[in-house]
């Protein structure tokens, strides 16, 4: 069955010699696996960039009950302006395509989602977007999806987040959690998140800690989530 459907290339693994088999994030179908012949070919039809992470696609897809299907046609539903030109932006793309990679399944769709990462992705292509904080907001907001959003009960009493439960408790040597300053930096952003503002003047190792906090959180409470790399290159190019 033919299905028309937008998508989001989320991961490439190469296959044979030619071909690529690509995780795609469609609107109407939920994430999807296809077979992308010649892709690698100078001679292919298809062209490799338009299977960059993070690529927004119109496409017409097969759909069937296996595993791995195919893309009849595809072509750019929006063409980023940044994305491919800022190093910045560049990292930020990779880093929400392996956030996506390692939280999605293949399941039903999820349209809400899927809207909420191309507005995300459209704002990062904005000139005018805070790249130092879009990785923290990103994934508070991805995790509201999720259905793993922190809960914001921060208090001077129950100043430190656990890791575990979700939520702010008193301070505990049993159980994970952030440290009292970091706590307090995620309080901030979660009101933040909540009144949608964007927090500014936050020093550059404080957002590293808490992006490191959250990450480790998402790999509590999502399996399959371990050995997020990404996040180390954003490191060394947002300032």
């Amino acid at each position: 069955m033919l299905q028309k459907t937008t998508g989001l290339v989320i991961h490439t693994t190469p296959y044979g010699e030619t071909s690529l088999i690509a995780k795609v994030f469609t609107r109407q179908l939920g994430l999807r696996s296809y077979m992308v012949k010649g892709v690698r070919s100078t001679k292919g039809r298809t062209k490799q960039n338009l299977m960059q992470p993070m690529s927004y696609l119109d496409m017409v897809v097969y759909d069937k009950p296996r595993d791995i299907n195919f893309i009849k046609e595809m072509q750019p539903a929006h063409h980023w302006q940044t994305l491919d030109t800022q190093p910045q932006k560049t990292a930020l793309r990779f880093f929400a395509s392996e956030a996506l990679y390692k939280s999605l399944r293949e399941a039903e769709p999820s349209p809400t989602l899927f809207d909420y990462v191309v507005e995300q992705m459209l704002q990062l292509d904005d000139t005018a977007c805070n790249i130092a904080a879009y990785p923290i907001m990103f994934l508070l907001g991805l995790s509201r999806h999720l259905g793993i959003e922190p809960l914001d009960n921060y208090s001077k009493r129950e100043g430190c987040f656990n890791l575990s439960e979700g939520c702010f408790q008193s301070q505990s040597a049993i159980y994970p959690q952030m440290t009292r300053e970091t706590s307090l930096l995620l309080h901030n952003y979660l009101q933040s998140f909540h009144s949608g503002t964007t927090p500014t003047g936050i020093p550059l190792a404080d957002r590293q800690m808490l992006l490191a906090n959250l990450i480790a959180y998402y790999e509590v409470h999502l399996a399959g989530f371990g050995n997020f790399k990404s996040h180390e290159v954003l490191h060394a190019v947002l300032k």
